[in-house]
């Protein structure tokens, strides 16, 4: 198999990863990413079918002794649907289904509406401010919180822990790294137990009252498994909005886009298109439970594999120029949601919340520009920006 060598560290990858994945695209398909110590998928047709076959996937077939000091984030990421194969994936992700419904994520359309207007209200009306703490953190976490029935004035501690905790899948994370995301996990969990025993005694109109009540051929979930669910939902709920909606206003006004790209019958093509283009998760990795041939070499039984969405979005064997950004480009598929069983369950809610917020926000300040030349953060294979400075 060939060979890359890339560091996810280095500053010019770190700001332009897209010159890299061409590069190893035409030496492709797959590449052993000596960086990470395991193959690497970089075009769309093998990212896309290995997101789909099933004799893949992301239950470690052999996980062998876990950590002693991670004993808490371990027992989440045991239990969560994300690191689960069927049939125990089947059960957790038909009952989140079942009450992540397409009628509750539309009825959360005014309150989106409603909190977007609060925080464009709080905006500074001159000077130059970071508009991801402000807008692009703010309205994601809230909406999920809601969706959730967790009071919005833990907030603060849901961004807190959420963001430790997920710098565990970030490229290099030390023992620092690993003991802050436990410390976070044991804060978490000890808050939702008791956010549920409330809930168990008194259910509101909320998705963890739904949850609790959930039933699947008279299995519900445990307890474990419910916790684990709403840390998970709760984290990637909000996670892959705020980066997707920094990375959209930069990309919207580094390329001085047509205002008619917000508008209601063209934004729902502008936010696939930004998702294709600049998509907050680039890695999404799968194990192979067979010996799978992928032509020039074969990924053997327990070998893990990086599936690159970020890559797939630019292969030119199935989008014209690729990394040009267009909003009236022709619906073709994009990888940023993953694919197959594991396809985000909240994609819908991302959705709407983008296409809401992107116009609201350009018609509060129609003459928003960038302060600075934005900044991706060191924090592969999260492809987001460390701040975004504009002016209103």
């Amino acid at each position: 198999m060939k060979t890359l060598s890339q560091s996810p560290h280095a500053p010019d990858f770190i700001q332009n990863p897209y010159a890299v994945y061409d590069e190893a695209r035409a030496r492709g398909p797959v590449l052993f990413w000596e960086d990470y110590s395991m193959p690497a998928a970089f075009d769309s047709a093998t990212v896309t079918a290995l997101l789909r076959d099933r004799r893949l996937g992301r239950e470690h077939p052999d996980p062998g002794p876990r950590p002693a000091h991670l004993q808490t984030w371990t027992r989440l990421h045991d239990n969560s649907m994300l690191e689960l194969e069927p049939p125990r994936h089947t059960r957790l992700r038909g009952q989140v289904l079942r009450a992540f419904t397409s009628r509750r994520i539309a009825n959360l359309g005014p309150d989106i509406d409603e909190i977007t207007a609060e925080l464009l209200g709080d905006l500074p009306a001159s000077g130059a401010f970071d508009l991801i703490p402000q807008f692009c953190t703010q309205l994601p976490v809230r909406i999920i919180a809601r969706l959730l029935g967790v009071p919005e004035d833990r907030a603060p501690d849901l961004l807190r822990w959420s963001t430790t905790m997920v710098a565990m899948y970030m490229a290099g994370a030390t023992r620092a790294t690993e003991d802050a995301a436990e410390e976070a996990a044991r804060e978490f969990v000890d808050y939702l137990d008791g956010y549920i025993d409330q809930r168990r005694s008194r259910p509101g109109d909320d998705l963890i009252s739904q949850l609790i009540a959930a039933e699947a051929q008279g299995d519900s979930l445990n307890t474990d498994e419910l916790v684990s669910t709403c840390v998970l939902l709760l984290n990637a709920g909000h996670e892959a909005t705020v980066h997707t909606l920094g990375n959209a206003v930069k990309c919207l006004l580094e390329n001085d886009t047509d205002p008619l790209a917000l508008a209601a019958h063209n934004i729902a093509a502008t936010v696939e298109e930004v998702l294709r283009y600049d998509p907050p998760l680039h890695i999404f990795t799968r194990y192979a439970y067979e010996d799978i041939d992928l032509g020039e070499a074969t990924l053997k039984k327990g070998e893990e594999i990086a599936l690159v969405l970020g890559a797939a979005g630019r292969d030119p064997e199935v989008h014209v120029a690729p990394d040009l950004f267009n909003p009236q480009r022709p619906g073709r598929p994009h990888a940023a949601f993953g694919g197959g069983l594991h396809f985000c369950v909240g994609a819908p809610l991302a959705r709407l919340e983008l296409q809401k917020a992107l116009p609201a926000l350009f018609a509060r300040l129609p003459d928003l520009a960038l302060a600075e030349t934005p900044r991706y953060a060191d924090s592969y294979h999260f492809h987001k920006l460390e701040r975004l400075m504009v002016t209103p």
